[in-house]
């Protein structure tokens, strides 16, 4: 048998058919895309609309980062800080400590230069040699044997520049002398100068200088002994209480700074042992301490 059609009431007298929905216990409403679209157009035109919206969006932005506050900073852990320090290490090249002392004390490393007249009055170079700025108002250390003889004195700076010398001060029982720079560079820096007492052999060093001529030169070594006494193959005098130390060190180094891995002068490069006439390292250097050149200069001891 054929089912009635359902009509609505308004419709009993139409000849269309309207089919109604099937009666369900809960009735969800939707919003058509057409009320959208109808709002947005409002909020476009109406700016009160517009405005409304972007404070609504702004309350929901503060609300979101306050909570993110309240929840606070990660606490950094012994095992961040470890995995940071690792991963620094194996991604970078790290300076060695004989690089790093080299650094500290290049700027107060300076060339020392002794020229003699000859019979046309022409000034004719004697030796090169090596000094360290102490003070920075100019006083550099040296070997008196560099400078002993030399009518006119120039040094180079660590910058490049160049000034003449006159020596002001000397001590021949540690082979040393004390120059006044005529013209002091800008900025010029001293050197740090630290006390011997604690020193051991063992303790690594650089020494510092201008080996023939090339520089400045850095080499590395340890202390070898301490107290030790040392005759130049040209000098009579013996000088006693001197570092022993491995660092290479040539004709030239005369003077320089020997310095800890710290670069703080520990002693002024005076010799080195020469066992045959080819004035060859061997392996054997000395230094007079700092306690010696410093009182040379008029400073107080340690």
């Amino acid at each position: 048998m054929r089912k009635p059609a359902l009509y609505s009431r308004s419709d009993r007298g139409s000849t269309a058919r309207v089919p109604q929905p099937p009666a369900t216990d809960t009735v969800v409403p939707s919003v058509p895309r057409a009320r959208w679209r109808t709002a947005l157009s409002a909020a476009a035109v109406n700016p009160r609309v517009m405005w409304a919206a972007l404070a609504l969006l702004a309350t929901l932005l503060l609300v979101s980062v306050l909570q993110r506050g309240a929840l606070g900073p990660k606490a950094l852990t012994q095992k961040d800080i470890d995995a940071a320090v690792l991963r620094t290490l194996t991604t970078q090249n790290m300076p060695s400590a004989a690089a790093r002392a080299a650094e500290k004390i290049r700027p107060a490393v300076v060339r020392v230069m002794s020229f003699a007249k000859n019979k046309q009055g022409e000034e004719v170079e004697q030796g090169v040699g090596t000094g360290v700025v102490i003070v920075d108002k100019g006083v550099i250390l040296t070997n008196l044997h560099v400078v002993q003889s030399a009518q006119v004195i120039r040094l180079v700076f660590a910058d490049g520049s160049e000034s003449e010398a006159s020596v002001t001060g000397a001590q021949p029982e540690n082979d040393l002398a004390v120059l006044q720079a005529k013209t002091i560079p800008d900025d010029l820096i001293a050197a740090t100068m630290r006390s011997t007492a604690d020193l051991v052999p063992g303790d690594q060093v650089v020494a510092i200088g201008f080996p023939f001529g090339i520089g400045p030169s850095t080499s590395a070594g340890v202390i070898s002994g301490l107290g030790r006494s040392f005759r130049s193959p040209e000098g009579e005098q013996e000088i006693g209480n001197l570092i022993q130390f491995d660092a290479a060190a040539n004709p030239g180094n005369s003077g320089g700074p020997l310095v800890t891995m710290s670069g703080e002068v520990v002693g002024i490069v005076t010799g080195i042992l020469n066992p045959t006439s080819h004035r060859t390292f061997v392996g054997i250097g000395f230094a007079v301490p700092i306690e010696s050149a410093a009182s040379a200069a008029g400073l107080p001891p340690f």
